[in-house]
């Protein structure tokens, strides 16, 4: 189902749009932290060599995640080009846009793929993987980074759909994926034994089926679409075109990954019930962040549909209902985090450690009350991405970046793990700030994008 969202009142667009993306991240979010849960709980016959499985995928996680922001990047980036297009009715530039989009996402996902393979057993050294979770930590990451084609196809699909306005259908195949993969995880770790290697073997199989069943639905959805005049598959200009929002949204997904990549390497040297705990914490952390980013995107397809259409005056309706859907989507989390926060972290342990159960829960209590100001902070960046206000955008996301790691290279050397509970927060509120005077300062209405979709 294709949306327009110029059309209709902005806060019942942004809810009915953004409900089925977000719930789509409950369930993303479900089957990874399921990973986790089911390797804590089910890998081994004792509970120390849970905790080990818990902690090897745990210290991979930081690179799989790499990943996953560049092709939420891509994803990001491509849909607030083709939302504009739809917006201002360009329909066979859209469709270009659409097939440059998958042509240019293909390739780059075979070259990461390539390169990632080679690296898996270096970049986990430099990380100061522990000895006892190495060979782990590396099998896991070298399983995932051989499925990042079917990654990187079903987030581009993703993002293609949601330019159009339809977010059920991508709904539709991550619930399936995500009770596959769950299913998958279940056999392959418990009568099949095939330890943390099945965990990352059922993400690659649901992955995949995800992927070719969403780039196929996507090719029948477009061909209903009639255009008077032939589509060129590919097209420079607009791979320049895309690649001015994609590229500095990349970066800013992936200069993030690689910020916690530098804590994760200072967690990686504090021992593996360290890890594990910490593990754990970020997973839920995690969940409720993509959560937040997940209504920042549906307010980037906003903005750009209207900027696209020059309906201006739309946008700021819009951010003032994503701040509503983000305060209400916070309550559990908050709640969760703060009150129940043992029970959270206890889920990934069949018996956890102290030491892991007390830096799981010291995390989820001094992070999560930030979260609304972090909300904020994103549904602000994603006006300046859907507007195509990459410095702005730029310059408020790199900010979260550089503090969070500055500060915890100042304070945990000082502090231990407790320098992580002041660094977090910190940085949040730091670059919230920056975030806010951008968009109250109106750099999203004065943009260069709009202009540039009308080059040949």
């Amino acid at each position: 189902m294709i949306t327009d969202l110029t059309q209709g009142k902005p806060a019942s667009l942004i809810w009915r749009f953004t409900l089925p993306m977000l719930i789509s991240i409950v369930f993303q979010q479900m089957y990874n932290i399921c990973d986790s849960i089911i390797a804590g709980n089910f890998v081994g016959s004792t509970p120390i060599e849970g905790e080990l499985a818990l902690a090897a995928v745990g210290a991979s996680y930081p690179v799989t995640m790499l990943f996953i922001q560049i092709a939420n990047g891509i994803n990001a980036g491509c849909a607030v080009v083709i939302s504009q297009l739809f917006g201002a009715k360009e329909y066979v530039r859209m469709k270009t846009a659409v097939s440059t989009s998958l042509i240019a996402t293909m390739s780059l996902a075979a070259l990461l793929t390539i390169i990632g393979l080679f690296l898996c057993g270096p970049i986990m050294t430099a990380l100061n993987t522990q000895a006892n979770i190495f060979d782990d930590s590396v099998l896991y990451l070298q399983i995932y980074i051989g499925g990042l084609v079917f990654l990187f196809l079903y987030n581009v699909c993703t993002g293609i759909f949601t330019a159009l306005g339809d977010s059920k259908t991508p709904l539709i195949f991550l619930i399936a994926s995500s009770v596959g993969n769950i299913i998958l995880d279940l056999i392959m770790v418990i009568p099949l034994q095939m330890g943390v290697a099945g965990v990352a073997w059922a993400t690659f199989i649901a992955q995949g089926a995800s992927a070719v069943l969403a780039a196929a639905t996507l090719f029948i959805r477009l061909k209903k679409l009639n255009t008077a005049h032939r589509c060129p598959k590919f097209s420079p200009h607009m791979l320049k075109t895309i690649s001015r929002i994609a590229i500095p949204t990349i970066c800013q997904q992936s200069f993030v990954s690689v910020g916690n990549l530098l804590i994760q390497g200072l967690v990686n040297d504090m021992g593996s019930a360290v890890i594990a705990g910490y593990s754990a914490a970020i997973k839920l952390n995690t969940f409720a962040v993509n959560a937040m980013a997940c209504i920042s995107n549906g307010i980037s397809s906003f903005t750009a549909q209207n900027i696209g259409a020059g309906k201006h005056e739309r946008v700021p309706q819009g951010y003032k209902a994503g701040i509503i859907f983000i305060a209400v989507c916070l309550v559990p989390f908050i709640i969760c985090y703060i009150f129940f926060t043992e029970t959270m972290i206890g889920l990934f342990f069949s018996e956890p450690s102290e030491e892991a159960l007390k830096i799981g829960t010291s995390f989820l209590r001094a992070a999560s009350p930030f979260y609304i100001i972090l909300g904020v902070k994103l549904l602000s960046d994603g006006v300046l991405r859907g507007a195509g206000a990459m410095r702005s955008f730029m310059a408020a996301t790199f900010s979260d970046l550089l503090l969070r790691v500055i500060l915890s290279y100042i304070l945990v050397p000082v502090m231990g793990f407790d320098g992580f509970l002041w660094a977090w927060p910190l940085g949040w509120i730091l670059a919230a700030v920056m975030s806010f005077w951008f968009y109250f300062r109106g750099n999203w209405k004065n943009t260069a994008f709009s202009g540039s979709l009308n080059g040949k």
